[in-house]
């Protein structure tokens, strides 16, 4: 993948950008510009800490490396605020009660459907491996930290607006199956995977993102997370 990759997922989402400037109620340009910022960094933390810090020495082949630098980034930006802005964000353990049983029971719904599509669809018979496991039932939830809290919260801060589902909800919806199914190889070419886009964004993103908004808080969108990709590593051996 090209270190151009992460530039070329600002352009393409630009679009929505400019069409939440212009729908908003007002623009923080200041958050954007943040949000920019912190997008590149974390991108570029995870490309080069897989790149350079790899784990070979222990015989680990998933991106760990990457992940972790990523994750200590995020604790780094939320800790560096109050306590206030860290609710906002979400990293509190506090819950909103009067929606949260909502928010589980539409997040357990996609997870059941999801459940059954990749039984029919993934391919079958994979070998265990310890690591997979261990890394799938661990490090996926730390991107939660980032889309449904730091950049959810900076879009938000960025387009203001009077909706529970503004413009930062769906621009965050949208990037998390982006980043997924879009890449720039080497060779300066542009490979799309149309479906991983459409269905990381309308199923696990959506529901993700949901699930954050009805639980107040970011702790059921990390688990959640987790389970989703533990699950996908489950059918995979079936």
């Amino acid at each position: 993948m090209s270190l151009l990759t992460p530039l070329l997922w600002l352009l393409i989402i630009s679009p929505l950008f400019i069409i939440a400037h212009f729908s908003s109620k007002k623009t923080n340009f200041k958050y954007l510009v943040i949000f920019a910022i912190y997008f590149l960094a974390d991108s570029y933390l995870q490309a080069l800490g897989s790149e350079y810090l790899t784990l070979d020495f222990l015989n680990l082949d998933w991106n760990w490396s990457g992940k972790i630098l990523s994750l200590i980034l995020s604790l780094s930006f939320i800790l560096y605020h109050s306590k206030e802005i860290r609710r906002e964000i979400g990293f509190t353990s506090i819950f909103i009660l009067k929606t949260l049983k909502f928010g589980v029971i539409i997040f357990l719904g996609f997870l059941l459907f999801d459940l059954i599509f990749k039984m029919m669809l993934f391919p079958k018979g994979s070998k265990f491996d310890l690591e997979t496991f261990a890394f799938q039932a661990l490090m996926p939830g730390t991107e939660e930290l980032i889309f449904r809290g730091i950049y959810l919260w900076l879009l938000s801060k960025a387009f203001i607006s009077t909706k529970n589902f503004g413009w930062g909800f769906i621009i965050v919806t949208i990037l998390f199956g982006l980043i997924h199914g879009v890449f720039l190889t080497e060779a300066m070419e542009i490979k799309f995977d149309l479906i991983t886009i459409f269905y990381l964004t309308l199923i696990s993103s959506l529901s993700l993102g949901i699930l954050r908004k009805f639980s107040g808080n970011l702790i059921l969108p990390i688990l959640g997370h987790n389970a989703i990709n533990l699950m996908n590593a489950i059918i995979r051996i079936l």
